[in-house]
């Protein structure tokens, strides 16, 4: 989101500067304000908390905090402060909205808008697709791509022995695209199997990343097994976008799976952590379908979590009081996610 739509949607604003600059973070303390920052200060105003990665939890649950410590605790109460100041709280999956409510939160007060994609500068390219293969030597092969961020709450494990098992088999390409923590992991991964099927690249930019997402036959979605409810990878918006089939690895309960139903056999395939067997038939399988881009089911699913149909939402929930308007509360609460 950059400065332009910002102001598109809210009732009045006054702005001055370049209008394209995107918006990076919003900010409460103006001794950290940096460029691209949304600084909201607004006496009497209402206080609505956006909540990504959902922390402390987030670290508990990464074992990076020890759950009973002094720490910890501190944390809590600061999280729960927060929520029960919140005139509303924005949560971006029905788990995530299910542990915030487990901390003694008023379910009025509590709604669901998923991110939305970048359909508005991300589309299917047939020749971005052509150059990047090109380009990285994966012509004439099946690529299996994890593009975004390397991170510890997302093992890449499975992914990675998966790419060592299918190592003989010249058809098959595993590009990693992104940064993190983990990357390093991946290339240490490689080098010790020498494995020649495993390709780094570092993040794109939003000019190309129509092209690297178009060069993939399979993308490959990861959730933490204790991670579902805590944070919410966003990646699989864009990814439907563009039309590619993926492969999700984690927990069956998780807001990935909830659109399973609607997404297909033929376009979402799923495996277990630890299961590189499965994963290993999973990716064998994508490859022998034949996936149409122009895939119905998966369209409409991605009509819903487009900019155009969630901006809309969350201007709403961010402009109105809900409890006078209990149309804008059903809406956000019951999103267009199916929650079987």
């Amino acid at each position: 989101m950059n400065w332009k739509d910002l102001a598109a949607e809210i009732t009045a604003v006054g702005a001055s500067g370049d209008s394209s600059e995107p918006i990076t973070g919003i900010e409460y303390d103006s001794r950290r304000i940096k460029p691209g920052s949304v600084f909201v200060a607004m006496k009497g105003g209402r206080f609505c908390f956006w909540v990504m990665d959902l922390n402390p939890d987030e670290a508990i649950a990464a074992g990076w905090l020890e759950e009973n410590s002094l720490t910890a605790s501190y944390l809590k109460r600061m999280l729960r402060h927060s929520l029960r100041r919140a005139d509303q709280t924005i949560v971006l999956d029905r788990f995530m909205r299910e542990r915030v409510l487990s901390k003694d939160i008023d379910a009025n007060r509590v709604s669901i808008v998923p991110p939305w994609s970048h359909d508005d500068s991300v589309s299917y390219s047939t020749e971005g697709r052509r150059s990047f293969r090109s380009t990285h030597d994966l012509e004439n092969k099946f690529v299996v791509m994890y593009s975004g961020n390397h991170s510890p709450c997302h093992p890449l494990d499975t992914l990675l022995n998966a790419a060592l098992v299918m190592s003989s088999q010249d058809g098959y390409a595993f590009c990693f695209i992104g940064g993190g923590s983990e990357q390093n992991k991946v290339r240490d991964f490689a080098k010790l199997h020498r494995l020649k099927n495993i390709l780094c690249l570092p993040y794109q930019p939003l000019k190309k990343l129509s092209d690297s997402l178009s060069a993939a036959d399979l993308h490959v979605v990861v959730l933490g097994q204790k991670f579902a409810g805590i944070v919410h990878p966003s990646k699989i918006y864009n990814i439907m976008t563009i039309g590619v089939p993926m492969l999700y690895i984690g927990p069956q309960q998780s807001h990935i799976m909830d659109l399973a139903a609607d997404l297909g056999p033929t376009y979402l395939f799923a495996a277990q952590h630890g299961d590189v067997d499965g994963a290993v038939q999973r990716i064998s399988e994508a490859a022998r379908v034949s996936c149409a881009r122009d895939n119905e089911s998966r369209s409409t699913v991605a009509e819903r979590f487009s900019r155009h149909a969630l901006l809309p939402q969350m201007m709403s929930l961010l402009e109105f009081d809900t409890s006078n308007d209990p149309s804008i509360l059903e809406a956000t609460q019951q999103p267009s996610v199916k929650a079987q």
